[in-house]
């Protein structure tokens, strides 16, 4: 269980891609694991309709309700539909941007320029958490938490941010647990299972407070808006419209909501840990990135970044740099799916109905057959051709976002705040892994770092 994600990638190594874990006896932990990219392909696309979530993937996600995330069948598909519609709109990747630009000009870039003065260690994976959650809790529920302050010494722990953190160290037990086990302890509120229900419950209650209140103020500010208001965006509203209820479904909207939390939080500010760890430590690669932002930004004007955000695709190498970070450090390491009925994947491996099959996003970015004999290595050359443009990797490969019907339809979101907050940081800070810090994954259903990010940071004299 310490190291789990290396002792799977060697053990799929060793099998040829694919091998059937048996657990003890009595635990029932039975399951496939695979980081075959046919195998793959095969389950998440050319026969999607046999492998959905499951029974025992909603038991073990159960605080995700029947989102996006935990649903299946005509449920999926009706969340999909309305979040897909929702993530096509221009007015919403017009207001993540200036979300984002907000957070990092009235708190990170201050804390960050506060740090730098002092001299002090400072956590750099629990910053982008803070920052994260502020972020899509500002998107999502029109509330910023203000978790992240702009000066090192207003640090405080916020209830609800750290709630989520709990969560997922539940979830990830009930993986692992036998069902009965960690059932008996839900019953007796013991355990890992107690502290997941006051996590729940402290979740639950800030969702629930959202809500309320801001289609309260919805209705007050229809009522007495004038022509001269600037009109915002407000997804929950948004929600609520384009799934066509005329009264307010708080089950659907908190559903939703979280859904929409613990993607856009845990995984974008994984993967920026892992992204300026890996820059931190490859001085070329950095060197290349800031070359490459001076050549397309006119970083002498006020609000450059904001008024040329237009120019992040020109940004080839970074984006290079983007993908070869989840590549090598995916946010979810694995995702399980449940077959319905018998079937034989492209590997030959016979599968029975109700099977659970596990493919682990790390090992496949570990694999020579699919990345390389350097596929161990950080080169964002890797995701560049000969003209100079990214190269478009198979979902089925390059499987950081997932791949087929469920694959993430916050893609291009992700990538254009981890694409603003690494120019802005780059630009500004030297990030320096403090000499000793052991940088190493954690047991989660996220890949967040065992021991943090301990940097020092440096104001950087462009």
């Amino acid at each position: 269980m310490s190291n789990i994600h290396e002792y799977f990638t060697i053990a799929l190594k060793h099998y040829g891609g694919t091998f059937k874990f048996t657990g003890p006896l009595f635990t029932n932990i039975n399951f496939f694991l695979t980081s075959d990219p046919m195998n793959v392909h095969h389950i998440t696309s050319k026969n999607f309709v046999n492998y959905d979530k499951g029974s025992e993937f909603h038991e073990i996600f159960e605080v995700l309700g029947n989102g996006i995330l935990n649903s299946d069948y005509d449920i999926w598909k009706r969340q999909r539909d309305i979040l897909q519609s929702l993530f096509k709109q221009n007015i919403l990747e017009n207001f993540v941007t200036k979300s984002i630009h907000k957070k990092l000009d009235g708190s990170l870039l201050p804390l960050l320029n506060d740090v730098s003065k002092s001299e002090t260690i400072m956590d750099l994976e629990d910053i982008f958490q803070r920052f994260t959650f502020d972020n899509i809790c500002t998107i999502v529920l029109a509330f910023d938490p203000n978790c992240l302050p702009n000066k090192f010494t207003e640090f405080q722990e916020v209830a609800v941010e750290k709630a989520f953190n709990k969560m997922e160290d539940a979830i990830l037990y009930r993986h692992f647990v036998p069902r009965p086990l960690w059932k008996l302890q839900k019953w007796l509120r013991i355990g890992s299972e107690k502290h997941s229900m006051v996590s729940q419950q402290i979740i639950d209650k800030f969702l629930h407070e959202c809500i309320s209140t801001k289609f309260d103020e919805e209705q007050s500010r229809v009522i007495n808006c004038t022509q001269e208001d600037e009109p915002n965006f407000n997804m929950l509203k948004a929600l609520a419209e384009e799934s066509g209820m005329e009264q307010i479904d708080y089950k659907f909207l908190r559903d939703t909501a979280i859904n929409l939390l613990t993607a856009g939080r845990d995984t974008i500010s994984a993967g920026l840990s892992w992204f300026f760890w890996l820059v931190s430590t490859h001085p070329k690669v950095e060197i290349k990135i800031l070359e490459e932002i001076k050549a397309n930004f006119n970083a002498n004007e006020e609000d450059w970044l904001i008024s040329e955000v237009k120019n992040l695709n020109k940004l080839v190498y970074l984006h290079g740099a983007i993908c070869e970070a989840l590549r090598l450090f995916p946010p979810v390491p694995f995702e399980h799916k449940c077959a319905i009925k018998s079937d034989i994947l492209p590997s030959g491996d016979c599968i029975g109905p109700n099977t659970m099959i596990y493919y682990s996003l790390y090992s496949m970015g570990r694999m020579e057959q699919i990345w390389g004999k350097d596929c161990l290595e950080f080169k964002p050359e890797r995701w560049i051709s000969e003209k100079r443009s990214n190269i478009q990797i198979p979902s089925y490969k390059f499987i950081a976002f997932n791949a087929g019907p469920r694959s993430c339809l916050g893609k291009n979101l992700s990538f254009i705040q981890m694409k603003i907050v690494a120019i802005a940081l780059l630009w500004n800070f030297h990030f320096q892994v403090v000499e000793g810090h052991s940088v190493c994954p954690t047991v989660s259903v996220i890949l967040h770092m065992k021991h943090g990010l301990k940097v020092h940071v440096t104001k950087r004299s462009n």
